[in-house]
């Protein structure tokens, strides 16, 4: 996994909640998002740059985030991004400590890989999930999980639960479908000859 460098530097809770929201919309309005960094001994507060994160946000990679707070390193995951619902701005982030002897759960991307035999036969490969649930220890999570789908037969599925990768454990259902190889209107003609 490749890892993303970020700055940011720790902000005071304001004591009362009117100051508080004061406080965040100012910080809003200077172009920076209120963070927090969760799994650590204590919670930690922290102000980070649009600009900053924006290369860690609207991407498909995944990353581990080497988080600098004032001179001091922490290695986290981008646990929960909270946007504005009209504007799409970044409203505020949260990110969750890391190391390497306790697994975390990830969503990674899905590539499918070769020929599927039933897209040879006419019909089409649906990918349904962009991405899976892992759980494992960070250090062991891939960029991407690549699926291979030349065995995959026309209108049929390819399920979770029939998925196996090496140190990581799938957290979605087993009954989820991954990917199918859905039938078209020409291999249903084709199939209709053939009778």
């Amino acid at each position: 996994m490749k890892t993303f460098q970020l700055e940011g530097k720790s902000r005071e809770v304001a004591a009362t909640s009117a100051d508080q929201k004061r406080a965040l919309k100012a910080m809003r309005k200077n172009n920076e998002i209120p963070a927090v960094l969760y799994g650590g001994e204590k919670v930690t507060h922290f102000i980070i740059t649009k600009d900053s994160v924006r290369n860690l946000v609207y991407t498909p990679e995944i990353f581990v985030v080497e988080l600098t707070i004032d001179g001091k390193k922490t290695m986290a995951i981008v646990k929960d991004i909270q946007f504005q619902p009209v504007t799409d701005a970044i409203m505020h982030m949260d990110f969750m400590e890391v190391s390497d002897k306790k697994p975390v759960v990830m969503e990674v991307p899905v590539v499918l890989e070769g020929h599927a035999e039933g897209v040879k036969a006419g019909g089409k490969l649906s990918l349904q999930m962009r991405k899976l649930k892992v759980k494992a220890i960070y250090t062991a999570i891939p960029e991407k999980l690549f699926i291979n789908v030349d065995h995959l037969g026309l209108g049929k599925t390819m399920q979770v639960g029939s998925l196996h990768f090496e140190g990581l454990e799938l957290i979605n259902a087993k009954n989820a479908v991954v990917c199918a190889v859905q039938l078209t209107r020409a291999a249903r003609g084709a199939q209709a000859k053939a009778q």
